[in-house]
Order: C-alpha cells, then structure tokens, then sequence
C-alpha cells in the first residue's frame, strides 16, 4: 500500500471509530483529524513527522517536558517489578514516601496526602472530606457547598455541581443540591491588559457573604476555588481578592478549598499556588504535573485538624470511608517521584518566576493586534481573548486553534479565549517562537 492509500484508509478508519471523544467537536475532527503520534521535551510531532511546539503542555499537566528519560525509566522499572497493589488495608513502600515529599512541599500547615486518580476525582474528594469534617466534629448541619461562576473543578457530580463554566452544566441539570455560586472576578472595563493580578476587585470575595446571609454560614460547609481561574480563560485573582475569601470563610467557620489541579507543581513559580499568594487553604486537590501526566494521578492534601478530625474512633474501624481502587497505585507513585527528582533538580518548581518577565512582555506584545481585547498573564501562564464574531461566538477562538496547529503550535482555547502554558522547560528562544506563530494566527483572523 502506497502512502496515500495508507493515508486515505487511516483517515477513513477514524472517521467511522467507536472512540466518542470527550471536550471535542467528534464530527468536526472525524472529517479533518488533528493526530499526535510522539512527542519530547516541548514538542509533539504529527504521524507525517511534523514538530509541533506544545504551548499549552498538553493540557496544563505536562509541566517538565515530554517523555523525560527519568521518569520513562522509573515506570519501566516498576511496572516489571509492582504492577499493582491494593490500597484497602495494604500499602507498599513508594505510596508513602510519595506522600511524605508531597507533604514537605505543600503550605505550612498542609500535612496530609490522600491519593486520587485525577483532577475530578480530588474535586469529589476535597467535597466529601468537607463534609464529612463537619459532621465528625458534630456539625452536620453544614451541607452546603459554594463554588464561583466560570469555575472548573472537573467533570464528576461534585465538580460539575460547584463548577460555573455554563457549558459544562446546562445539559446535565443539578446533579447536586445545596449548592450555590459567588461571582466571578472578571472585569473587562477595569482590568483589561493587567499584568499580573488585577488591581480591582477584592471586594468581589464580599459575594461570598452575601450568599452566608442568604442561606446561613452555619450551613455552609465549604467554598472551593481555583487560585487561577486557568480553564475558563486564566482569570487572575485582585490584589486581596484571595485573603479576603479566606478571613470570611475563617470568620463564618467554612473550610476553604483552592483546587490547585492546574496552579500547583510549579506553574507559577512555587509549589503550590497557595504559597505564591500567600494565603492558605484547609484543603488542596491537585492532579496533572503531580506525575507530570506520565500516569494518571491526583491527591488532596489537608490540615493536619482534618485529618485528625477522623481519628477518634476505635482503632480497627475504618476512618474514611473512601478511595478509589487504583489509589496510590505503584506506577504512578513511581513516576510521582521521578517526577519530583525532575522538578527538584532541575529548579523547575521556582522557573516560572525565573521566566515570568520575559513571557509577560512576549505576551503583552500581542495588544496591537486586531481583534484583541484582552491580554492577561501570571506566572508561566497567559490568555488572549480575542472579541466574538457577531452571531458566531467562539468561532474566532477555534479557528485560532485550528490556524495554529497548521502554523506549528498547539493551544488551547475556551470560547474566544486562546490559552498559554507550556512546559516548564521552554527556553526564551522557544517563547519567541510560540508568539511568533500566535502572532501570525492571530493576525490572519477575520
């Protein structure tokens, strides 16, 4: 079979395949298929051999490059040695070392690991740990959870239910009640073009007493935030905006949840999100960079007054009756703790503060542009949002990301919001490429 015939019979393969894929436009990409067959360091490289530089670091997880030699060997290794271990009341060696790194990265005062198997899966963790936190201590009243407009935590029931990003809500109804939502913190016509975080709208966090009034704090028990709003379109956080959540959940005795899935393992040039601002949640989920994506994986870390909270009853009962079969599972801590070697020594957990002038000024660079209303940028991450075509929102957004894969970048897009966040090993000569082809993308819209 020549290769055309080969091409022509791939091509036809795809477009009638069983594989329903998620977030994606199933019919749009069946017919013209956008296809990765390799990838390293920052780049992938399509099934014809073309580089393509990945300018969103797969999606937001792949934060130390592609296949990096360390962590590939480490999951070899383990895979001949563990394939699997079960979690339920047997353990083995590297879920616990794992678990005590992580701890010693986190925010003083975050001092416990539980493992999960993604983002979503935190999400519906950190929920059921708040919960189930109030009524340990005889509060079970506290039933209510308070998530934020455009907020994304995920796509199982909790995450869905708390998370504000329309799209992802309206064909599924409630899922969960008790739930209600602040207000974002986007604000065009006083922040557009900032650098870093917005300098107005702190008093947004007061939305969150307005819904205490409303319903009574004392049957709130959680708000769950990102730091960064990353996948809605990076919506930067007000100077003060953060500090006040936390004194009024502090206040109103409700736990404060950051959903660092995105934010933490460097992507702004501190382990966590929650120490680059400086405010400190109870509880952290996280997921993606935690094993650099080698392997799926997730974690909620906690107060150490959470996890003690759970304690108290008789020794052989079981505390949390909760987890997932593949926790902790042995090829994922392996590659958890080849990627923290990675991160730790190569510097990449502090490198986005290193890098983050240059790529604030590369993206800022974009303003003349046409159809640019917004530039907004914090740590290694950045997003323009381009305004919408008259009755076809969104179109201009995809046709970036279709553009720019053609041009030889990848990008992520929501609506007409394009996305930056690549590897945390890009050089500064490889940001001046991935703006030289966003530049060009952006320019050649209608």
């Amino acid at each position: 079979m020549n290769e055309r015939a080969r091409s022509e019979a791939v091509a036809h393969s795809i477009e009638n395949s069983a594989f329903f894929m998620p977030f994606s436009t199933n019919r749009q990409f069946k017919k013209a298929p956008r296809m990765f067959a390799r990838a390293e360091g920052i780049h992938y490289y399509t099934p014809e051999g073309r580089q393509v530089i990945d300018g969103t670091s797969g999606l937001w997880c792949v934060n130390a490059g592609h296949c990096r030699p360390k962590i590939v060997a480490a999951v070899q290794k383990q895979v001949a040695t563990m394939d699997f271990s079960p979690p339920f009341q047997m353990g083995h060696p590297a879920a616990f070392e794992f678990a005590d790194r992580i701890a010693k990265l986190a925010p003083k005062g975050i001092s416990r690991v539980f493992f999960t198997n993604s983002g979503s899966e935190s999400v519906d963790t950190a929920l059921k740990f708040a919960l189930a936190y109030h009524r340990m201590r005889g509060e079970g009243h506290r039933m209510r959870l308070i998530g934020r407009e455009r907020g994304y935590h995920g796509v199982n029931f909790g995450g869905t239910a708390v998370g504000g990003i329309v799209g992802n809500r309206k064909i599924f109804g409630a899922l969960v009640t008790g739930v209600d939502h602040m207000r974002h913190t986007h604000d065009l016509a006083k922040n557009a073009f900032s650098r870093g975080q917005p300098k107005h709208g702190a008093e947004l966090a007061d939305d969150l007493e307005r819904l205490c009034q409303l319903h009574d704090p004392s049957t709130i028990a959680a708000v769950i935030v990102e730091p960064v709003a990353c996948s809605t379109g990076v919506l930067v956080p007000p100077v003060g905006y953060l500090e006040r959540l936390r004194e009024i959940c502090d206040k109103h005795g409700i736990l404060l949840i950051f959903d660092e899935v995105i934010t933490a393992w460097g992507r702004l040039g501190k382990p966590f999100g929650s120490q680059f601002f400086g405010v400190t949640p109870d509880l952290i989920t996280t997921a993606k960079g935690i094993t650099n994506a080698t392997v799926p994986m997730g974690a909620v870390l906690m107060k150490e007054e959470i996890y003690q909270a759970f304690m108290g009853g008789p020794e052989g009962a079981i505390e949390m009756p909760h987890g997932y079969t593949y926790s902790a599972h042995p090829l994922a801590c392996a590659a958890g703790l080849a990627t923290l070697d990675v991160y730790q020594e190569e510097g990449l957990l502090t490198r986005a503060g290193e890098l983050a002038g240059y790529w604030e000024e590369q993206a800022h660079a974009l303003k003349d542009l046409p159809n640019v209303i917004d530039i907004r940028n914090i740590g290694l991450v950045a997003a323009v949002e381009l305004a919408p075509r008259l009755g076809a929102p969104g179109t201009r957004g995809f046709d970036a990301h279709l553009k720019a894969f053609e041009q030889g970048a990848y990008i992520r897009y929501t609506g007409d919001i394009i996305a930056l966040a690549p590897p945390l090993i890009i050089q500064k000569a490889e940001i001046d490429q991935l703006f030289a082809i966003v530049r060009e993308v952006l320019g050649s819209l209608a």
